[in-house]
């Protein structure tokens, strides 16, 4: 009987674990992380294949990487997006709206020109507007990053960081696979036109959803009235600027968090940044690693982010953080055995599958984490400082991967890459202990 209770019990508690999918706060947040990952490809690897078959030099091409650049530097103007207003906007829907509608008609005038430019004969207008439209996606970033932290309570933050995964890649499949399709058929200005419109998603869920609640900031509750320009000026960026990184920075063991941040997916990353050549040196051709590493594998991402995310409101982020890590850590032995087992689709098949999935569950607790680490009153900038901190430290220190790999064979590089995650959870149980995290 008690056995049955218990069992019972059991069922129902991951039973509303799952359930929390079906809230339709975290619905909006599919919709949103669409929006969010679409315009990436079109700066990216959609574009260089324009690129390419305009007959720009690969010289070029490379140069037009930088376009990606405010992805990494949106920190920097996050406290505008905080706390700036939009005339004619904020009064209306509110900050995290207001900018929301603002970024999002912006990127779709933006993704309108970027297609109606011609790269074979005026390919520094085509940087310009890609430049325009990385830009302005960086910045939708910033709100759809503080918008979601903000509408979820911290036990939806687990499914809230799934479904923004889950949006995301899907916004990347279709700005990638989609728009070479509909670019064969139509052309390339049709094809940059529908993904313009596809992001008028994003304008319909914030124009039929509400603002979040956002309290004044600590400085604003203190002195809520400023008596002349200079003095607001002085009030706005002491809170808008300087006071989320000085209330972050004000918290025990700040740096800590920071240096976590920065191993939590290392080992994830080094394997990451060698598996293509790992997989031509195995004798895959590119039409089978398309297959299954691109096709296969983002099934896979997807699964293993929606089950890490109701393992994050079962067990909580501190726990799911631990197993996460170690699913992610073990995971990269199966390069290991791949690499014993050389060209092997059922193998690879396997490895894609155990890869993916412990990866998608560790980003899922991964940014449930980055989450619950934002200020409320901070969002937009904590969070653009923690993301950006975490790709740019993430991309530093799996730059060396290469080296390593040649000094290495293939299966003790990939040895490596999993003792290299082990800091990062060292790391973590040690704070766990030492802060006392729940």
């Amino acid at each position: 009987m008690a056995s049955s209770l218990g069992s019972e019990a059991g069922w129902r508690s991951w039973w509303n674990a799952l359930a929390v999918y079906l809230e339709p706060r975290v619905a909006v947040i599919l919709m949103l992380g669409f929006v969010s990952g679409l315009p990436l490809a079109l700066t990216m690897s959609t574009l260089s294949l324009w690129l390419a078959e305009s007959g720009v030099s690969k010289s070029s091409i490379a140069v037009f990487a930088l376009a990606g650049m405010p992805y990494t530097f949106k920190f920097l103007w996050s406290p505008l997006v905080d706390r700036m207003s939009v005339p004619g906007l904020t009064r209306r829907l509110g900050q995290r709206r207001g900018w929301a509608v603002l970024t999002q008609v912006a990127l779709m005038g933006s993704i309108l020109a970027l297609g109606a430019s011609d790269p074979a004969r005026d390919p520094f207008w085509t940087g310009v507007f890609a430049l325009l439209v990385a830009f302005w996606s960086a910045t939708q970033d910033i709100v759809i990053d503080a918008y979601r932290v903000e509408i979820l309570d911290e036990r939806q933050y687990g499914a809230g960081a799934a479904m923004s995964v889950l949006g995301y890649r899907l916004g990347m499949l279709v700005s990638g696979a989609g728009a070479l399709y509909l670019a064969t058929w139509w052309g390339w200005f049709a094809a940059y036109a529908v993904m313009a419109g596809l992001m008028g998603v994003g304008l319909v869920v914030m124009l039929f959803n509400p603002e979040p609640g956002r309290p004044l900031s600590p400085l604003e509750q203190t002195q809520p009235r400023a008596f002349g320009w200079h003095e607001r000026v002085r009030v706005w960026i002491r809170s808008a600027v300087i006071a989320p990184f000085a209330e972050f920075m004000g918290r025990p063991g700040w740096f800590l968090t920071l240096l976590f941040i920065l191993l939590y997916k290392f080992g994830d990353a080094l394997a990451g940044v060698m598996s293509a050549p790992f997989y031509l040196e195995m004798g895959f051709s590119k039409i089978e690693i398309a297959n299954v590493t691109k096709l296969f594998g983002l099934v896979a991402v997807l699964a293993g982010g929606v089950f890490g995310g109701i393992l994050t409101a079962r067990l909580g982020i501190t726990r799911a953080l631990i197993l996460c890590g170690l699913l992610q850590m073990f995971s990269n032995l199966m390069f290991v055995l791949l690499a014993q087992t050389g060209h092997s689709m059922s193998m690879l098949v396997v490895t894609i599958a155990v890869e993916n999935v412990a990866g998608g569950m560790g980003t899922s607790a991964f940014v449930a984490y980055l989450s619950r680490l934002c200020h409320v009153a901070y969002t937009a900038t904590q969070y653009a400082l923690l993301s950006s901190f975490m790709a740019f430290g993430r991309t530093l220190l799996a730059s060396g991967g290469g080296w390593l790999a040649e000094q290495l064979s293939w299966s003790a590089f990939f040895l490596l890459t999993t003792l290299a995650a082990v800091p990062g959870l060292l790391l973590w149980g040690f704070m766990v202990r030492r802060f006392e995290i729940r």
